[in-house]
């Protein structure tokens, strides 16, 4: 059942805000879509934002706290979203953004529940052991919204193809903030990294942001800007894919984040000093990039078999 008119309009307000406060990265990107595709990134967006908010205790991204109910929470999460996709009204705009897109575009279940899995694995302050941990959880906040957003561009729920290609993009901006944010993690008691891979470095658990182990996080740090490049690459591959303004905003979003993990990178020791961002005119300069990649013709060649694939 269709939203009516005013209250789809009073949604998409809201959720234009909300993309406003929280990203202004994705908030540019977004623009570069059609009319229709926009609005929805934009109600998907504030579903994703308030789902995240809440489980962390910050606002729009920002301030996260450590919280002491972080399980009833989810399970508050999980019980408004189950109603949302039955196409219930709920009540709280994010949730009834995502009740009016999922209506609109086919969005299949599946997807939103496996974002919920990924703050049920916050939640219960769940740390990966293997780079396949790392990569299960990267797909559970990240990869799986590539999909969401890849049917909401109108990629066939069916492609899984294209959606392995646009869970890339997810996986790759996860990666990338998972080594922006080391730091940050670490101060709300939280570690990415996996335990092999501090392991492998003679890191002691829980000791990783001390001066005499920084040469050691950098090796991780940049491994984690590797992977993010391989991942990157292979969603600009599955972009050529998408209708031609969907293609623009996908190529600007994968430059502008992707310039998180190489500037992770190039700064070694000092990543973590000041917050990685990018400047407006960083922004612009993508925009402007994307706008003539997407004019290119793409080989479309295979899927690399090394990267991971999210599950079936």
């Amino acid at each position: 059942m269709a939203a009516p008119a005013s209250d789809r309009a009073a949604l998409v307000a809201a959720a234009r805000e909300s993309i406003a406060r929280g990203s202004k990265s994705f908030a540019l990107a977004s623009n570069l879509f059609d009319p229709e595709t926009r609005e929805r990134a934009w109600l998907l967006y504030a579903w994703c934002r308030a789902c995240d908010d809440i489980v962390d205790g910050q606002d729009h991204g920002h301030n996260a706290t450590t919280v002491d109910d972080a399980e009833a929470r989810v399970a508050i999460i999980a019980e408004k979203t189950t109603a949302a996709l039955a196409g219930r009204s709920v009540g709280d705009m994010p949730f009834d953004a995502l009740r009016v897109v999922a209506a609109e575009t086919r969005l299949p279940a599946r997807f939103a529940h496996d974002l919920v899995t990924g703050f049920r694995l916050d939640a219960e302050d769940w740390r990966p052991r293997s780079e396949d941990d790392l990569y299960r959880y990267c797909y559970h906040v990240a990869g799986t919204v590539g999909c969401m957003m890849a049917v909401i561009m109108g990629v066939d729920p069916a492609d899984d193809d294209t959606l392995d290609r646009a869970c890339d993009l997810g996986l790759a901006f996860q990666l990338a903030n998972i080594a922006r944010d080391i730091q940050e993690d670490d101060r709300i008691g939280r570690c990415y990294l996996p335990d092999e891979w501090l392991a492998e470095k003679d890191i002691p658990p829980g000791q990783h942001m001390k001066p005499p182990f920084r040469d050691r996080l950098v090796v991780l740090a940049r491994r984690l800007a590797d992977r993010a490049a391989l991942h990157e690459a292979s969603a600009r591959v599955g972009a050529a894919k998408l209708p031609p303004r969907a293609r623009w905003a996908v190529l600007a979003a994968a430059g502008i984040y992707g310039d998180i993990a190489r500037e992770v990178a190039k700064r070694g020791a000092h990543a973590w000093d000041h917050r990685v961002t990018t400047s407006k005119g960083a922004k612009l300069a993508w925009v402007a990039k994307a706008a003539v990649a997407a004019r290119r013709p793409v080989t479309d060649t295979p899927r690399d078999r090394i990267l991971w694939t999210r599950p079936r």
